[in-house]
């Protein structure tokens, strides 16, 4: 399964870095879209959703799983999805 993913994150934020490590230490390929302009990225918290007000957020095939504990969350249920490992 080829997963699309997207970290939308700002300049200086120790929760993005933390995010993307998470990503790069899986080997799992992502897309980054800085919004360090603050009417930018005020803007994209609303399209977000009424609670959405930190970064990173990120994107899993266009689909928001929030920040890095979304992300691990969702990472823990892709993996239950992957099938077993042949031994």
């Amino acid at each position: 399964m080829e997963l699309n993913i997207t970290v939308y994150s700002k300049s200086a934020c120790p929760l993005c870095d933390t995010a993307k490590k998470l990503l790069q230490s899986r080997g799992l390929p992502y897309k980054e879209v800085m919004i360090d302009d603050e009417a930018e990225r005020l803007a994209f918290y609303a399209k977000c959703g009424p609670s959405v007000r930190q970064m990173p957020q990120i994107f899993i095939n266009e689909q928001r799983v929030g920040g890095v504990a979304g992300l691990q969350a969702a990472l823990a249920q892709l993996g239950n999805l992957a099938p077993p490992p042949q031994v």
